[in-house]
């Protein structure tokens, strides 16, 4: 644990983020380009969260780096730290009823304009890491992608819902095509809503407002899904809006003062850097 980071100082960024989460009482968030170096963990304890996180190391800058906030009654829970795979890859495992478990995963994408041998190491090494989930695991993988996948759901059938935006542009195609190929269901384009309910993103210069960022779960468990959207009045100081989704997993039971036990657990996924 760094203390340097361990404060509850309102103007840093993990301060302000925790206090949208506790306000949307989100369980767990994935961070994109959280820009810590290395790989630990901090408490924001007047919230109640518990940040960790995989970045470059210290000596090759802080440019990227992905993370989870996740409520600290949750992670009391978890039988191993979550693990750091990359800057672009974190992933956790979080224990279950009945003995069975979800692997989450928190991802943050090569832009467009990067070269295409880094984004063959990411989808490379992202398709590694799903290979070796167990398969009875569910699934949620959650994040900026920094692509487009359009609305041609006729043509990416059981990946893509009625609801998609946009076109499909490069970055898209891989996208789509690692969630063929692992049977991998895009959960924001699954339902019905008003626009700026499903963009997540304004491009800067032309002032069009973009899908990019998207939380994706195993075709199987898409019944699991009770709703994906945009919470257009969360403000965590970014460009890119958070995404929450509702989701019917039943976490390891845990102490709770008062109420019955949850019968869902709420999920979100953001690029938190402005």
């Amino acid at each position: 644990m760094h203390d340097k980071y361990d404060s509850n100082r309102p103007e840093r960024r993990s301060a302000l983020i925790v206090l949208e989460l506790s306000r949307l009482d989100i369980d767990i968030a994935a961070l994109s380009e959280v820009r810590f170096s290395g790989e630990d963990s901090l408490q924001e304890h007047g919230a109640g969260y518990t940040l960790f996180w995989s970045g470059k190391p210290a000596t090759e800058g802080n440019h990227s780096g992905v993370g989870f906030m996740i409520k600290t009654s949750i992670a009391s829970t978890l039988e191993s730290l979550p693990t750091g795979h990359s800057d672009r890859i974190m992933s956790l495992c979080l224990p279950l009823k009945n003995k069975e478990y979800a692997t989450i995963l928190s991802v943050y994408a090569p832009t467009l304009q990067a070269k295409s041998e880094e984004k063959d190491r990411f989808y490379s090494e992202l398709r590694h890491v799903l290979r070796r989930t167990p398969p009875a695991d569910k699934m949620i993988i959650l994040g900026d992608f920094n692509a487009r996948v359009g609305q041609d759901a006729d043509s990416w059938r059981d990946v893509l819902g009625r609801h998609g935006v946009g076109n499909c542009n490069d970055n898209g195609r891989l996208l789509l095509e690692i969630c063929m190929k692992l049977q991998l269901a895009i959960t924001n384009t699954i339902f019905q809503q008003k626009g700026k309910l499903k963009t997540t993103w304004i491009h800067p210069r032309s002032r069009h407002c973009h899908l990019i960022d998207y939380i994706l779960v195993r075709q199987r468990d898409l019944r699991d899904v009770l709703h994906t959207r945009v919470m257009p009045s969360a403000e965590c100081h970014t460009d890119h809006r958070l995404v929450r989704c509702r989701i019917r997993i039943r976490p390891k039971p845990i102490t709770r003062k008062g109420g019955p036990p949850r019968k869902s657990t709420t999920i979100a996924g953001y690029n938190q850097t402005r």
